[in-house]
């Protein structure tokens, strides 16, 4: 055991060691990784571009190609191995350095890691001393694991613990990160460790998960370019790793100096125009917050874990169960308790803090279709020459930190419709709203978005149709009516409705045969090519079987010809319907009037709570907007 009074004692303390999803600063970049696994595995990394992807071969740093610039890996199979790193030696184009683990076709060897010893990695600087350590938990039919990941944040270089393990082996892998012909490099890398004459096996196949019934809970996707996620950071059993003694106390990251950080600037991720850097660096501000309050939350469980397991040692020891040994063992129990929460407290804190900062500097800057409606850039708003990448349906934000909203982004043109759920929800935000001021806040923000998705668009690029077969949206639909930006006025009763869905059940059809025979040239003369926004308010009134049929219908075929659907309707009023209706549901993206925590994170497990865009009270921006927008569809 080391002496803590010692020099070697005080550098250990110093050591921070990770949970999965956590992430901490690199002091130098030239590092030493080592990996100790307790059974042979093959060590090797990938490189990623700015996009994470692994671009060939060339970018595979294996055993049977041991060095590239920046990076050397060993050239067999061992249960110990050490990867030389130089961050400043790698290629521009490498953003990300993933550590990957993977088991080899050795007789006798285990399948899979969760029949081994948890692999334990560290990072330790030029002088050899431990700068992170991680033991990767929770392993179980994987054959494959990404340990680590070493990435550019702000101009500096961080390390992330991922433990992210694949059924399906290498390939799997090697294909999730983008690698084309990922089933022969995968082959590739494991015949060069292969005895001779060993076959390769064949990669597993995981299994597809299915979607829930329930659609209460929609699942966030990540649809950014420049990141990807990493997964859930909560092992099964919480702990810092079996090389800990039971009342050993976990190093816990300390934080950095203030100045330390670089400033934060808008626009620092990687993209062609600042649009797109900007669009990288919102998704990365989210990817940040949702690592970040895992990370918390799993050092508060393994708080608890180990507080309760110190508990139940004394209460099931005689010795100590009652008597001043006792009552000395559980107060030393919940004074670690209290550090371990403590340190974990001033991690959060530290890691919000810098993410604040940048939010502060990152919201200003925001183009028109990021920007929340009391933006002053509204104000200079011009109908643009192109659409953008995105467009903002409102906000995000978790309990930790309800201050720090991550604006939520979604890509054009949009890949599912948008459902504005008029129904109560499971907040109490909507309980304390009547039936009537909750239908009503819901058509104003279903009008809201139709105005953010026009202004996105180049003028008579997006053409808008309104349903309101009992006439009960007239008011909330003024703005949109009054500035001439729809094509025709708000359809009413069950013959306006059929009309307007046999259109574009029409259109539908018809460039889809277009598609499927290349003949796009073949279209009628002066058939309108703009995208076509179908606004549905009231469902299921004035709708027949065969209305609900093509409704379904847009929905599930629309979008990949430029049809797009956004309703506005309580699930509860098509309940006659019955399960006919769920497939409808589940496609689409529910949206609410007002904050409700439905959106679900399936990396890292948070139910994230979304906020509607609202435009300030008084404010004209919303018919200045569209004025614009019915102006600049006049002259077009």
């Amino acid at each position: 055991m080391t002496d803590p009074n010692s020099a070697e004692g005080n550098r250990v303390q110093m050591t921070a060691e990770l949970v999965r999803g956590q992430n901490h600063p690199l002091p130098d970049t030239r590092l030493e990784l080592r990996v100790s696994a307790g059974h042979p595995v093959v060590a090797g990394a990938t490189l990623g571009d700015e996009r994470g992807h692994v671009a060939g071969a060339e970018w595979i740093v294996h055993p049977g190609a041991p060095v590239r610039p920046g990076v050397e890996v060993p050239g067999a199979v061992a249960a110990e191995h050490r990867i030389a790193v130089d961050l400043a030696a790698l290629p521009d184009s490498v953003h990300r350095l993933s550590v990957l683990l993977a088991l080899p076709p050795v007789a006798g060897g285990p399948a899979r890691f969760g029949t081994a010893a948890a692999p334990f990695v560290s990072v330790a600087d030029p002088a050899g001393a431990a700068v992170v350590t991680y033991t990767i938990t929770g392993l179980d039919r994987e054959s494959a694991v990404v340990a680590l990941e070493l990435y550019r944040r702000q101009g500096t270089w961080k390390v992330r613990a991922v433990g992210q393990g694949y059924e399906g082996g290498l390939a799997a892998l090697l294909a999730d990160q983008g690698a084309p012909a990922a089933a022969e490099l995968a082959a590739a890398v494991l015949d060069a460790v292969a005895p001779a004459g060993a076959p390769v096996p064949p990669p597993l196949v995981p299994e597809t998960a299915t979607a829930p019934a329930d659609v209460a809970t929609t699942t966030i996707s990540y649809t950014h370019p420049s990141r990807r996620p990493a997964p859930r950071p909560a092992p099964t059993e919480p702990g810092p790793g079996p090389a800990a003694g039971a009342g050993a106390v976990p190093p816990q990251p300390s934080a950095p100096p203030a100045d330390s950080r670089p400033a934060p600037v808008a626009g620092d991720a990687t993209g062609w125009t600042m649009d797109e850097r900007l669009y990288n660096q919102v998704w990365g501000m989210f990817e940040d917050l949702a690592r970040t309050v895992a990370a918390y939350r799993s050092a508060r469980d393994f708080a608890d874990h180990r507080l309760d397991r110190a508990i139940d040692q004394v209460l099931a020891d005689p010795s100590t169960r009652v008597g001043g040994a006792g009552d000395a063992a559980r107060a030393e129990a919940r004074a670690t308790h209290e550090e371990l929460m403590s340190r974990a407290q001033e991690v959060l804190d530290r890691d919000l803090a810098q993410l604040t900062a940048e939010s502060e500097v990152v919201e200003p800057a925001l183009p028109v279709a990021y920007a929340r409606w009391d933006n002053p850039v509204w104000h200079a708003y011009r109908t643009p020459e192109e659409a953008p990448m995105a467009v903002r349906l409102g906000d995000l934000h978790l309990p930790e930190r309800t201050g720090l909203r991550i604006p939520f982004l979604v890509r054009l043109p949009l890949e599912r419709g948008l459902w504005i759920d008029a129904g109560p929800g499971r907040t109490s935000a909507a309980g304390l709203l009547d039936e009537t001021e909750l239908r009503r806040l819901a058509l104003d923000s279903a009008v809201a978005h139709t105005a953010r998705l026009l202004a996105a668009y180049p003028a008579g690029a997006l053409t808008v149709h309104v349903l309101d077969p009992a006439g009960s949206g007239a008011a909330a639909f003024g703005p949109l009516v009054e500035t001439g930006v729809l094509a025709a006025p708000p359809a009413r009763g069950a013959a306006g409705v059929t009309a307007v869905l046999a259109q574009l059940t029409e259109r539908v059809d018809l460039l889809q045969m277009a598609v499927r025979g290349d003949a796009s040239e073949d279209l009628p003369p002066g058939f309108d090519g703009s995208r076509q926004l179908l606004v549905v308010h009231d469902f299921p009134h004035g709708f027949d079987d065969r209305a609900v049929t093509r409704l379904r219908y847009l929905a599930d075929e629309g979008p990949s010809v430029g049809v797009h659907l956004l309703m506005v309707a309580d699930r509860a009023d098509a309940a006659a319907y019955g399960p006919e209706l769920d497939p409808l549901w589940r496609s689409l993206l529910r949206l609410t009037p007002v904050p409700d925590d439905h959106l679900a994170d399936p990396w890292v497990g948070h139910a994230w709570t979304y906020e509607p865009p609202t435009v300030p009270p008084g404010s004209a921006v919303l018919w200045q907007v569209l004025g614009q927008v019915g102006e600049a569809r006049r002259r077009h």
